[in-house]
């Protein structure tokens, strides 16, 4: 049987869509859980971990809180968790994480953005992309995350995982 690769664009979407439809939008607990009010966008630390194909690419602690992100393949979009309407106020978030580490460590990152997700897809870090193999997964908690990382509500001390993961 002759296998006929797959666009990474359309295997990203497609991952990236199934990841957005598969579990409602819930982002994370709120004041009753955290101890912190729901929807403030006031920093929070965490721990970002980059996980490539070949071992560990970043691994710090960031202060990050949700914000226009900018990439090269996706533009300048917002990333603060008001994102298809995931939180009703502006948040941090995992992809906010990952682009204030990449700009504080000095490492780069691209995305593509599909505006019918209202999200980032993440593509490339430090030059490692999956090349229609793989995509980098997101996680929090060692959880992947039910909604896109611009969605997603980051709490203090949370631990944000970004993993290369082939298909």
């Amino acid at each position: 049987m002759h296998r006929i690769p797959a666009p990474r664009h359309l295997i990203a979407a497609t991952a990236l869509g199934l990841a957005l439809t598969s579990v409602p939008s819930v982002a994370h607990a709120d004041t009753a859980a955290t101890g912190r009010a729901a929807g403030t966008n006031a920093r929070v630390k965490v721990t970002l971990t980059v996980q490539g194909p070949d071992g560990l690419l970043f691994k710090g602690k960031i202060r990050t809180r949700g914000h226009d992100v900018t990439t090269a393949s996706g533009g300048t979009h917002k990333c603060d968790g008001t994102n298809g309407g995931a939180n009703p106020t502006k948040v941090p978030t995992p992809t906010a994480a990952l682009d204030d580490a990449a700009r504080k460590r000095n490492f780069t990152w691209d995305g593509t953005w599909y505006a019918s997700f209202d999200d980032f897809s993440v593509d490339t870090i430090k030059n490692v992309n999956g090349g229609g193999s793989a995509y980098w997964n997101i996680s929090v908690n060692g959880t992947s995350t039910p909604v896109g990382g611009c969605q997603f509500k980051l709490t203090a001390g949370d631990q944000v995982a970004f993993t290369w993961t082939s298909f």
